[in-house]
């Protein structure tokens, strides 16, 4: 039992060891403790005061010091206002002249340049409002929004930090309730048919909605959104994710892959040690604000709170609602790292308060592998099993996390997991370079008993060197990960020779002089009968779940954007058609309710909103391409068509002129102020049989092209997520490059109606189909 290895165990000393000098220790805490609060006072005044600087306000002081000693009558004017200002403000005419001067300017400067920073700021604020540049293409822009980024770029600031834009982003807008209910019926017309008794339903049920409660819920809503950073954001992390009561495993969490058919040559712990190096690099320029913001076409800045919440934070459940925290950095300084269902606890400082360097993590992942194999048949197998109750009823978790983790060695264990900056599972297992589907099921829930579904991030190292990331979904979405993942990615192969040796190891790669390291805490749990019981349970249940999960990821190598943009079309819309056109196959000549997401972060604390991909136009293509009679020309036209109303949807989307977040509000609001609306409650019910998502590749601009011939087997395949639909499918597709996608196919294998394997095939041959039309069309010109 617990009590009886803590008794062999190493110490829990947290900070002076036997041995260690203690006014040095001081010191080095009272140091590390300057720097820290100087880099946050830092941050907090270069954003307070963006897009101004100190060296506007120093500008200003100086001018106005100049003018009042020269006395030019040319500026007589406004020196005579500027010592009228000094006497409106008591400054004494009987002081020495030049110390005067230095007053009356230092004065009207700092309020010349508090009115300047305000005026700059909303100024911002309303020209980053401005769509039209989203609806043309970026060589063909309007003189009106040329002229538009010109002035965005003259009143925004020099050298933003991380979060400096976050004061002169716009607030989401809330969408007309007329067009938001016409677009609804609009949307629903291709599954239902147009003049279907379902739609005529809705008709009828939407107009009493518009004329009677719904105009009381908008006007509320409006006013939400005039005060609230985000109307929305708010309600749906709360509602859609942390009051959600079902397990995070294959229903929130999602995955992600590093480099598709590229084995590491480096030794699985080296290359582990430099991957976790370089996350933790990222989150200490997230926590210093050194990370540049993401800024479109070099203009439009996007949300970057989704970053501050990456890692240091955990989803901890509840009985009625989870609870989101985020540990500040103080607290949480350590990694939870899991080997053969052994939890160790790992600073990620030395005794010195140093960073800790790739071949420093290194050899604590090698000293961990050692530990565990001697220790760990010393532990139960429900005790190194604690793990699967995260992947359990969330309610459920709940009760057992306050019944058996409140005291003790297990709350003491349990803290140390909550307070890790991320979580390293150190995999026995490694998959076949080709087995990307197997890798993929692998990471999206694991064996239901090692992943901690709760933590924001964790890091699976299999043993062949490759990783893959497991990350709950409350506090953010995948595009952050795919970020981190693609610039980690990009430093370790462009700086290999810095970070890895010959023989495969890691190397110190600072000059940093690394003090004494921390040896890894084994994390202990007191496991008693009647939790071992729930532990057993938990696992037997995981494993039910995983084994109905039926994921497909494959690569398309057959052609890529490359020939997409040929087509004329935007990549995404036109996978889209191929994902209608191969549903209406697979289904038996069906069509589906349809969720994309699109981000929203060009509004401050944008999340998602959705896509409705199946429209009219969508119907009228994919009916096209099952008739033999049909022209290639008559296809491609309403290939064309179909793609240009994704795409305008799409924009819209983004724009805040999207449908669904807007109905989620009404729905939420409705219930809050004790109202019933069958209509709200019908809509937010229907089912969406297809889920898709489009991961990004490339948001770097400074990342290698995709595109070299050498870094084809690196590139990402992206990642996915379960089906939503116990019927449908989930689709996650990457463009990784010109030529070659990647598509991650998820669904039940309890449903008789789907096939992963079977989709993905049928996806293949739609592809293969599009191109042809093209291409038919070419030969006969």
């Amino acid at each position: 039992m617990a009590e009886a290895r803590s008794a062999v165990a190493e110490p829990r000393v947290h900070y002076i060891e036997e041995g260690r000098d203690a006014k040095k220790d001081f010191f080095r805490a009272f140091r590390k403790s300057l720097f820290r609060r100087f880099f946050r006072f830092r941050n907090q005044l270069w954003n307070g005061l963006w897009p101004a600087s100190l060296w506007n306000l120093g500008a200003a002081v100086a001018s106005l010091s100049v003018l009042l000693v020269g006395d030019w009558d040319v500026f007589k004017p406004i020196t005579t206002r500027l010592w009228w200002t000094g006497d409106l403000l008591h400054i004494h005419t009987g002081i020495p002249f030049y110390l005067r001067v230095l007053l009356v300017s230092t004065s009207v400067g700092i309020l010349s340049f508090i009115a300047l920073l305000y005026i700059r700021r909303y100024l911002l604020r309303i020209l980053l409002g401005y769509r039209g540049w989203m609806y043309e293409a970026p060589r063909t822009q309007s003189a009106s929004t040329i002229v538009w980024a010109l002035l965005v770029r003259l009143v925004s600031g020099y050298r933003p930090a991380t979060f400096s834009y976050q004061k002169s982003l716009p607030r989401m807008p809330v969408p007309p309730l007329k067009t938001t209910l016409k677009e609804l019926i609009k949307s629903l017309k291709p599954l239902y048919g147009e003049n279907s008794e379902e739609i005529r339903k809705l008709k009828q049920q939407s107009k009493e909605f518009e004329r009677g409660l719904g105009q009381k819920l908008q006007r509320i809503l409006v006013l939400k959104s005039w005060w609230d950073d985000n109307w929305v954001t708010g309600w749906w992390d709360k509602y859609v994710y942390l009051a959600n009561r079902s397990p995070l495993p294959i229903n929130s969490n999602w995955y992600c892959l590093d480099q598709s058919y590229y084995k590491p040559p480096t030794k699985p712990l080296a290359r582990a040690a430099v991957a976790v190096y370089l996350y933790l690099e990222w989150r200490q320029k997230i926590l210093r604000e050194q990370l540049a913001p993401i800024v479109i076409r070099n203009t439009i800045p996007l949300c970057m709170a989704q970053y501050g919440k990456v890692f240091s934070s955990t989803r901890v459940p509840k009985e009625d609602c989870d609870q989101f925290v985020h540990y500040d950095s103080t607290e949480s300084r350590h990694l939870l790292v899991i080997r053969e269902g052994v939890h160790y606890k790992l600073d990620i400082f030395d005794v010195n308060g140093s960073f800790l360097s790739p071949e420093s993590f290194e050899k604590q992942f090698n000293w961990i592998v050692e530990d565990a194999e001697r220790n760990k048949d010393n532990y139960t197998d429900y005790e190194k099993s604690v793990s699967a109750l995260t992947g359990i009823e969330r309610v459920e978790w709940a009760k057992i996390r306050q019944d058996y983790f409140s005291q003790g060695v297990n709350s003491e264990s349990l803290e140390a997991v909550d307070k890790a900056v991320m979580v390293v599972v150190l995999e026995t297992k490694e998959f076949d370079v080709k087995d990307l589907s197997g890798k993929g099921k692998y990471t999206l829930h694991a064996d239901g008993k090692t992943i901690w579904y709760d933590k924001s991030l964790s890091m699976i190292i299999y043993n062949d060197g490759k990783y893959g990331l497991n990350g709950e979904h409350s506090w953010g979405d995948v595009l952050v990960i795919a970020h981190i993942m693609e610039s980690a990615s990009s430093d370790e192969f462009v700086k290999y020779e810095l970070l890895y040796n010959k023989d495969g190891n890691s190397l110190p790669y600072t000059s940093t002089q690394h003090g004494p390291l921390r040896k890894p805490v084994r994390l202990l749990w007191d496991v008693l009968p009647e939790l071992s019981i729930q532990i057993e349970r938990a696992v037997k249940f995981n494993q039910e779940r995983n084994e109905d999960v039926d994921l497909c990821l494959s690569d398309h190598d057959a052609y890529g954007k490359g020939f997409i943009k040929k087509c004329r079309v935007s990549p995404d819309s036109y996978i889209q058609m191929a994902i209608q056109l191969t549903y209406y196959k697979d289904s038996g000549q069906e069509f589906a309710l349809t969720y994309e997401s699109a981000m929203t972060r060009l509004y401050l604390q944008g999340r998602t909103e959705t896509v409705r991909s199946l429209t009219a136009e969508v119907v009228t293509f994919v009916k096209a391409m099952m008739d033999s009679d049909a022209s290639n020309k008559e296809k491609i036209h309403h290939l064309q068509a179909a793609c240009n109303r994704h795409q305008q949807l799409y924009r819209d989307a983004m724009n805040g002129k999207g449908i669904d977040r807007h109905l989620f509000g009404l729905y939420v609001l409705c219930k809050g102020l004790g109202h019933e609306s069958e209509f709200l409650k019908s809509i937010l019910c229907l089912p969406w049989t297809l889920s898709t998502s489009q991961a990004p590749q490339k948001q770097m601009a400074e990342s290698p092209s995709n595109n070299l011939k050498k870094y084809e087997k690196m590139l990402s395949p992206g990642g996915g997520f379960g089906p939503v639909s116990d019927d449908g499918y989930g689709v996650c597709y990457m463009v990784a490059s010109d030529h070659k996608m990647f598509f991650h196919v998820s669904s039940k294998t309890s449903c008789p109606k789907t096939d992963s394997k079977r989709f993905t095939g049928l996806l293949f041959k739609s592809l293969a189909d599009m191109k042809g039309l093209f291409e038919e069309g070419q030969q006969s010109e």
